[in-house]
C-alpha cells in the first residue's frame, strides 16, 4: 500500500514515508448487512450455474432421445428387412420341394389339416369317400 501510495504522490512531489491501517474489520452495525448481500450474491450465481445445467442436461437428454429414435427406426427397418428376405427363402424352399414332389406336398397338407382339425379332440362326422379322409382310408 505504501509503494503504490507513493509512486501516485511523487508526481505532486510528496513522499509517504508510513502508511497504517487502524481497521480491518467490518463496523459491527454493518456485519450482518454485508455478509446478507454476500450470501445472496453467492445464491444467484449457485442458481444461474443450476440454471445453465438444466438447460445443458435438457440437450443432452434430447439428443439421446433423437439417437434412440433413429436407432430403433433403422434396427427396425434392418429386423425387416432380414426378416422379409428369410421369409422369400423360406418360400422359396418350400416350392423347390413341393414342386418335386406334388402328391407329397398334398400328403404333407393333408396332415397338416387333420392336426389342426382333429388338436381340440374333436368330433368330425364325414363320408367315408370324403377327399379330406383320403389317406386314412387307402392301404
Amino acid at each position: 500500500v505504501t509503494e503504490i501510495s507513493s509512486e501516485k504522490a511523487n508526481t505532486y512531489g510528496i513522499e509517504i514515508v508510513d502508511v497504517r491501517i487502524k481497521r480491518i474489520d467490518l463496523p459491527p452495525e454493518n456485519e450482518k448487512f454485508i455478509f446478507d448481500r454476500m450470501k445472496a450474491e453467492r445464491e444467484r450465481i449457485a442458481k444461474q450455474y443450476r440454471a445453465e445445467g438444466q438447460e445443458e442436461s435438457a440437450k443432452i437428454i434430447a439428443e439421446t432421445e433423437r439417437e434412440k429414435t433413429v436407432i430403433l427406426a433403422e434396427a427396425y427397418k434392418t429386423a425387416q428387412t432380414l426378416k422379409g428376405e428369410g421369409e422369400a427363402e423360406s418360400i422359396r424352399i418350400y416350392a423347390e420341394s413341393f414342386n418335386q414332389d406334388p402328391e407329397f406336398y398334398k400328403f404333407y397338407r393333408t396332415l397338416e389339416a387333420y392336426r389342426e382339425t382333429f388338436k381340440d379332440k374333436t368330433t368330425v362326422l364325414l363320408s367315408t369317400d370324403s377327399e379330406f379322409l383320403k389317406y386314412l382310408t387307402k392301404p
